[in-house]
């Protein structure tokens, strides 16, 4: 049995172990070396956060019990997509393929920012009034939907290799744990990583009450795309410890913690505020 044949046929198990052991390695650095002061009960945030895991990883198997792996073997059953149709050697159709579907995270993220019912869904990630490993999971399960059959789509016009779209979920899941980690690093290692990764002082920045840092840094694994887009924003004004995690108008506790509360945010008020196309309305020094 050849390497990918392994990789196939034990993808949910690499898949969880591999998130396992990204998220007791932060869990742990949070406590050994955190970034900022927690506001909120740990143990609260905590259970509803991984509460809202669970109830995604539930409804994603339910409706797509293959998932994006499941799709980039269909594809290439099929020889559909652009790497069965030009010849391309597979380690590049590999680097090519997760460098491709990293840019599409990145411009799916700013996509829902941009538009407003979109961000409805969003705001379930930006409500977190704490910053920590558990915030990199926390997303709306309409949303986990939608970007799941955005991947699809992807996958079905690239026709990439499927040991690339395996590693690609692997190191996506681990960097969103990373990135948003309240982990400290040493500035010049932050510095250096950050040329290549998203760290997670750069990320932290998108998490900002300021409307104008909370429309930059979209980036959650090459931080390339923010530069090259003019996304980037180095630092928040008010520094890491100071600046206010969340958004204006959910700063009640209960309305950004409990599993219910998190369902119907989407349902609530208007979305407006922090959309990108209205960032003129912060001041961007």
């Amino acid at each position: 049995m050849n390497l990918e044949s392994l990789l196939l046929e034990y993808e949910a198990i690499i898949r969880l172990g591999f998130f396992m052991l990204a998220f007791i390695v932060v869990a742990s650095w949070e406590i050994w070396m955190p970034r900022r002061e927690l506001l909120i009960s740990k143990s609260r945030r905590w259970l509803n956060n991984l509460a809202l895991v669970v109830l995604n990883t539930i409804i994603l198997r339910l409706l797509f019990p293959t998932a994006a792996v499941g799709v980039a073997l269909f594809t290439n059953d099929q020889t559909w997509g652009l790497f069965n149709y030009f010849v391309v050697s597979k380690p590049l159709a590999i680097i090519l393929s997760i460098v491709i579907l990293d840019l599409v995270i990145y411009l799916q993220h700013v996509m829902f920012h941009a538009v407003p019912l979109l961000w409805r869904l969003h705001r379930v990630h930006h409500t977190d009034l704490d910053y920590d490993v558990t915030t990199g999971s926390r997303f709306h399960p309409i949303e986990i939907i939608l970007s799941m059959l955005i991947k699809f789509a992807v996958i079905l016009i690239l026709g990439p290799p499927v040991v690339a779209v395996i590693i690609f979920e692997v190191v996506l899941n681990a960097m969103a744990m990373f990135n948003h980690g309240n982990i400290r690093l040493p500035k010049k290692a932050d510095q250096l990583l950050r040329f290549i990764i998203v760290t997670p002082d750069m990320h932290r920045v998108h998490h900002s009450i300021e409307a104008d840092e909370t429309n930059s840094n979209f980036g959650f694994n090459l931080s390339c795309w923010d530069r090259v887009f003019g996304t980037y924003k180095q630092q928040p004004r008010l520094g890491h410890q100071d600046m206010v995690i969340g958004i204006s108008t959910f700063r009640n506790e209960d309305e950004c913690t409990g599993l219910k509360a998190l369902l119907l945010i989407p349902f609530i008020g208007g979305a407006n505020d922090y959309v990108i196309n209205r960032r003129w309305r912060s001041k961007d020094k």
